[in-house]
């Protein structure tokens, strides 16, 4: 896959006048670029998700759970330009389920942002996987994310300008005070890394 990729992007180079063969700057590029889609930017497209560690819920536990902020990096689908920022996640347990080891959100997060996405599907699909790998009475998944589609190109807006997009599962989507206790701990959070 690289091979071929790179044979491609040795094209794309020859058609926008890039001499990738003797430019000392360019010469490997296009076999670098390949290898870095294949092996990081849309490594989530090639691989399983992560195996996550499940331990029982042994004292009932059935209080709001909020982890982040959790980085996130990921290339937009629409223009080939990486969008970073933070996601946060709220868990609300199932008392006699399963609840499920902290750095397994991360890798979670990595692995569905680990290819070309778009924000509003990135938070679904995170929300969605641990639905149904953990069936928790309620769950939120917010993104906040700073777009180079919108900062290096078209309007070249700010890069304090972010994108925010929340989704809400089972109880977090029905409660009006967990889901502005979620979004509070979300305010905590970001307040605490500033």
């Amino acid at each position: 896959m690289i091979g071929a990729a790179t044979l491609k992007l040795e094209e794309l180079f020859d058609v926008l006048q890039v001499d990738h063969r003797n430019d000392h700057n360019t010469r490997d590029t296009p076999q670098r670029v390949a290898k870095m889609f294949v092996e990081e930017i849309m490594h989530g497209r090639y691989c399983d998700p992560p195996a996550i560690t499940e331990f029982d819920n042994a004292q009932g536990f059935d209080q709001l759970i909020v982890t982040g902020p959790i980085d996130v990096r990921s290339t937009c689908a629409h223009h080939l330009m990486p969008f970073y920022g933070e996601a946060t996640i709220g868990v609300l347990p199932a008392p006699g389920g399963k609840l499920i080891g902290l750095s397994k959100y991360d890798r979670i997060v990595d692995y569905f942002a680990s290819r070309l996405q778009i924000q509003e599907e990135l938070v679904k699909q995170i929300g969605e996987y641990l639905v149904e790998k953990t069936a928790p009475r309620g769950l939120a998944v917010r993104v906040s994310a700073v777009h180079m589609c919108k900062t290096q190109r078209g309007v070249r807006a700010s890069h304090r300008g972010r994108m925010v997009s929340t989704a809400y599962w089972g109880v977090l989507a029905e409660d009006a005070g967990l889901k502005a206790e979620f979004q509070q701990e979300c305010i905590s959070l970001e307040r605490g890394r500033s």
